[in-house]
């Protein structure tokens, strides 16, 4: 889909605030209501527009830890890096997993935890008990530097 001024500006107030209705985002970029409500559903359709998400602040609900967890697949088989990843849909904790390149790791993973002794339990009880998985390295998140919901248009 080719994407004009008028669409990137209103997938920048979504990215924003996807609370926005029709009438504020027509009224923001300049456009009537119907015809900024043909864009949107049109941007809908095409696929561009994944879903809608509420970010929530993850130290308010007692998730004070992040880490990032580097994960060595055994044997880079289709089998295996399945296995892993059905197994790691299912943990909740885990809120990124990404499959790398041009790393002694396959898979960083993002997981957000209340304390150590919780991270200890899914690392030893799940992840390190997954069929294939032969070497993981903990990272402890400091501080957030840069942490960004929104892509840049």
């Amino acid at each position: 889909m080719e994407l004009d001024k008028i669409d990137k500006k209103i997938l920048t107030l979504l990215q924003k605030e996807a609370r926005l209705s029709n009438q504020d985002i027509a009224d923001q970029i300049g456009l009537s209501p119907s015809a900024c409500l043909r864009r949107f559903k049109s941007l809908e359709a095409s696929g561009l527009i994944l879903g809608y998400q509420t970010l929530l602040d993850a130290k308010q609900l007692g998730l004070g830890m992040t880490v990032l967890l580097q994960v060595s697949v055994e044997k880079h088989s289709p089998k295996h890096f399945e296995t892993f990843e059905k197994a790691i849909i299912k943990l909740p904790n885990v809120v990124e997993c990404l499959l790398l390149t041009g790393q002694s790791a396959d898979y960083q993973l993002r997981v957000v935890v209340k304390d150590l002794e919780q991270y200890q339990t899914i690392l030893l009880n799940h992840i390190t008990q997954i069929e294939g998985v032969n070497g993981v390295h903990s990272s402890f998140v400091l501080r957030e530097v840069v942490s960004k919901a929104g892509l840049p248009l």
